[in-house]
């Protein structure tokens, strides 16, 4: 579905959306339902609004995805609730394929975060050590297993800014990198309809 660029009022909203989620979570590492949920649900009418029935299903997909993106770590330990709400609404605005997207990014971000957390902490020893037993943990799945400490205690702890990744901050820096990357084709071309955003790319990387 085409749209010009006035229209790209949508990612205006998103924006804002995750900018207010980012300040919440850097602030008191929360992020409330009186954001995510609204985002979701009018993630859900606008796309349908704009792309019919197609859009309704492309939306659906995306929360989809970006529950399910989440849902693990959440389940692990890894991220709070308010996280997986945040992404699964974004999802919905965004489509499938551009959360993914998003996700990816996110992931770098407090990937990089992370290690500048451990390198305060615990120095390049103390890296090398963690990144010892991350490799141990990737090789052997079935030993994951959720933290003794939950996300909700870690969040009491006076040193928590030292210990955790908020990670609704780093969904922020993720849409905003996704964004910039795709630019020029969100131009022309609405997320909801993600087909024609991997097309757009496809022909900008072919005319390369």
């Amino acid at each position: 579905m085409l749209m010009s660029r006035t229209d790209l009022w949508p990612l205006v909203a998103i924006a804002v959306a995750t900018l207010i989620a980012s300040a919440t979570d850097l602030w008191k590492f929360k992020v409330y339902n009186v954001l995510t949920i609204p985002l979701l649900g009018t993630g859900l009418v606008v796309s349908t609004f704009l792309g019919g029935q197609d859009g309704l299903i492309s939306s659906l997909l995306g929360a989809g995805v970006g529950f399910g993106l989440l849902a693990i770590f959440y389940a692990l330990g890894g991220v709070g609730a308010g996280d997986v709400k945040l992404l699964t609404a974004v999802g919905s605005w965004l489509g499938p394929y551009l959360i993914y997207q998003v996700f990816v990014a996110s992931a770098f971000f407090g990937g990089a975060y992370a290690l500048a957390l451990v390198i305060s902490r615990s120095g390049l020893v103390g890296l090398t050590v963690e990144l010892f037993h991350a490799r141990q943990a990737l090789a052997d799945p079935m030993s994951w297993k959720r933290p003794d400490s939950t996300i909700e205690a870690e969040v009491q702890r006076s040193d928590r800014r030292r210990r955790l990744v908020p990670f609704a901050a780093m969904t922020c820096l993720g849409f905003f990198a996704t964004m910039v990357w795709w630019g020029r084709d969100l131009g022309q071309v609405w997320p909801p309809d993600d087909r024609e955003v991997v097309r757009s790319t496809a022909n900008r990387e072919v005319s390369r």
